[in-house]
């Protein structure tokens, strides 16, 4: 019989009837048991607003209120946020609201609920790259600094990989994306499981001419199927153009109704009931539709912790539910209906500030009408000046030019303060793009300067050219030119208006028979902006004789009509009217329409308009526009006997040459 010849080893562990006091005899023992106990248990089922209570911190370096994050804060977003939970099977949610109602923050806690509770791909899309450079240094950062949870699983900027740059934040079983809506390539980087989209409204309509930017970054969704999550958010902009208008209007359209502290009566609220005595705004309060009874505003905080969301409509897709929230609802502390009711008063008599109004505050779309004025009364109300001169409020010049088949229509325009402006010249050159001397005339246009009443002889700051037709020689001859001061531009439909301008981006250009990849710089511009800029200016009541006697001056924007244009180019002038056409799909989309074929004269104002964007007239400081002021108003004038300036204007004492902007510019 077989006897072993060795004992057995020592057990790792004690027998049976040993005591395991032995193992757990050491310092710190009990905190290693209860940790690794910790481990064992899931992580706790949350949805994205109570991970916000619990995890969530605000910087004072992004919020006003910094501390810890309080739903309660907010009771509207808790819906909201709780939708975009893996648990709850909604797969697009729509937000439609007023500015500073606390979207981007519940946004930015579905960010961290999902690097810490369900990780997965991420793309978030901010409206160009520079602003997702800058949300992501003052809202996506501090949002990983201050949360432990989150810092632990994102890696630090300091690491030498590449884990956590600007646009890019890895963490275990993810990633997140920051892009702009203007970058098709950020675009269709990679599949993502999260989408948000914030301020849909103000992307641009095309990324890099690939499309429509909410499709191209929805489409790296679709492989998730239902366990895909996008959000959309914005503050609504023009009726018919709006895409979060369009997104909300085809989702159920949830209202959030709250209780009356009189009645009970539910409701949500509308900027009619909110009532007040004329001229003083501090009276303001909300009448409840039930009954009618006068509500206070300190009553709001009870009145949002009790309210809910309905559904007021029927989706037609029921994976995606739709909400909107105007400012009525801001919290206590926030945006009161004081200052509501002033920003209201202050805004009578201005179609921007209303429109400012009803999209930032009521969170509602711009019903814009763009009916053409009566071209017989533009030629009642055209004025006079002295005959080939900028009058005095003109204080640079910009021109469009619209390229024909058979001639070049070139428009010259005299811009001030508040964008007011004057019709200076109009020239057509005979000849189309490959008529040589067109060319030559065209330069000779640049190289002319117009007097001003100040006595200054002004040069054209910036040509914008239309390349619709035989973009190639434009570009060529605009190369030629310098592109400091000539600007290739494209239309396209559609209104921007936080950037109705934008670019330049690099194409391709021919010199002397070689081509030069990238080698122009093309501007482009959405048409539709401008064109009803143009007919809300001319629809500015102008001061009458007696008022300007008094010493009124006319609105900014003014539109001043020189006597000698002729009915043909008034015909053009209004020739396009803004109208809603309906989609396939039933939506609602505005489009510029034709009145009678030639429009050139329509043009050439909305690429002059753009020439002007592009020098920066729409964001100078007053300083600049005082600089130019002074540059033109202390000009001397030293008129001949026919009374035509015939010398220019010469420096004032006590400036220098390279300190006057005009100068500098090369204006005159």
């Amino acid at each position: 019989m077989y006897a072993p010849t060795s004992t057995n080893s020592p057990r790792s562990g004690p027998t049976s009837g040993e005591s395991g006091d032995a193992l757990t005899d050491f310092d710190g023992a009990g905190e290693l048991l209860r940790a690794w106990g910790r481990g064992l248990r899931p992580d706790p089922d949350l949805t994205v607003s109570e991970w916000a209570d619990r995890h969530r911190m605000l910087s004072g370096r992004a919020s006003a209120e910094p501390g810890r994050y309080r739903t309660v804060r907010t009771p509207y977003m808790r819906e909201i946020m709780d939708r975009l939970s893996p648990g709850d099977p909604t797969q697009r949610i729509v937000f439609m609201k007023a500015a500073q109602v606390g979207a981007t923050e519940a946004g930015n806690n579905w960010i961290g609920f999902a690097i810490h509770q369900a990780p997965g791909p991420m793309l978030a899309v901010q409206p160009t790259v520079e602003l997702a450079k800058r949300n992501s240094r003052q809202r996506i950062d501090p949002l990983i600094d201050e949360s432990p949870e989150l810092r632990e699983r994102v890696k630090p900027a300091r690491s030498r990989d590449a884990g956590n740059t600007m646009l890019s934040k890895e963490f275990a079983g993810g990633i997140l994306i920051m892009t702009g809506a203007n970058s098709a390539v950020g675009l269709r980087s990679t599949p993502a499981r999260y989408i948000f989209l914030d301020e849909v409204d103000a992307y641009p309509a095309s990324a890099d001419e690939e499309g429509d930017p909410v499709t191209l970054a929805e489409a790296r969704s679709l492989t998730f199927a239902h366990r895909r999550k996008v959000l959309l958010v914005s503050t609504p902009t023009i009726r018919g153009l709006s895409r979060i208008e369009r997104e909300y209007e085809a989702s159920d359209q949830r209202r959030f109704f709250v209780p009356c502290p009189h009645c009970g009566h539910a409701q949500w609220l509308k900027f009619d009931r909110l009532r007040w005595q004329k001229g003083r705004p501090e009276t303001a309060e909300y009448h409840c539709e039930g009954c009618d009874a006068a509500i206070a505003e300190h009553h709001k905080t009870a009145m949002l912790e009790g309210g809910e969301w309905r559904a007021t409509a029927t989706a037609a897709d029921p994976t995606t539910v739709g909400y909107h929230l105007s400012a009525l609802y801001s919290p206590i502390g926030w945006l009161n209906w004081e200052r509501i009711v002033r920003a209201w008063d202050a805004a009578q008599g201005s179609d921007e500030a209303i429109k400012a109004f009803r999209n930032t505050i009521l969170g509602e779309t711009w019903v814009e009408t763009g009916e053409a004025p009566d071209w017989q009364r533009l030629y009642d109300r055209r004025e006079r000046w002295k005959s080939g001169t900028v009058p005095a409020g003109g204080l640079f010049l910009t021109a469009g030019a619209d390229v024909q088949k058979d001639r070049i229509e070139f428009d010259v325009w005299a811009w001030g303060r508040g964008l007011e402006s004057w019709l200076v010249d109009h020239v057509v050159i005979e000849g189309g793009p490959d008529r040589h001397d067109a060319w030559s005339e065209l330069t000779a246009l640049l190289d002319r300067s117009w007097p001003h009443e100040g006595g200054a002889h002004l040069r054209i700051a910036r040509l914008a050219i239309d390349t619709g037709y035989e973009a190639p020689a434009v570009y060529s001859w605009s190369r030629a030119q310098g592109f400091g001061q000539v600007s290739p531009v494209k239309g396209v439909e559609g209104f921007n208006r936080s950037s109705p301008v934008s670019g330049p981006t690099l194409v391709d250009a021919t010199e002397g028979g070689k081509r030069l990849r990238r080698g122009a710089r093309l501007w482009t511009v959405a048409v539709s902006t401008f064109k009803a800029e143009t007919y809300r200016f001319l629809r500015l009541a102008r001061p009458t004789e007696e008022e300007m006697a008094d010493g009124a001056a006319f609105p900014p924007g003014s539109v001043h009509l020189p006597h000698w244009v002729e009915n043909e180019w008034l015909k053009q002038f209004v020739a396009e009217q803004l109208v809603t056409v309906r989609t396939k799909r039933g939506f609602a989309r505005l489009e510029w329409q034709k009145l009678r074929e030639r429009n050139e004269a329509l043009d050439c104002r909305v690429y002059a308009r753009a020439a002007a964007w592009i020098a920066g007239a729409d964001r100078w400081p007053d300083e600049k526009w005082r600089d130019l002021e002074d540059q033109l108003g202390a000009a001397p004038t030293d008129t001949d006997p026919a009374g035509q300036i015939n010398r220019p204007v010469q420096a004032p004492q006590g400036k220098r040459r390279s300190d006057w902007l005009g100068r500098r510019e090369g204006w005159f």
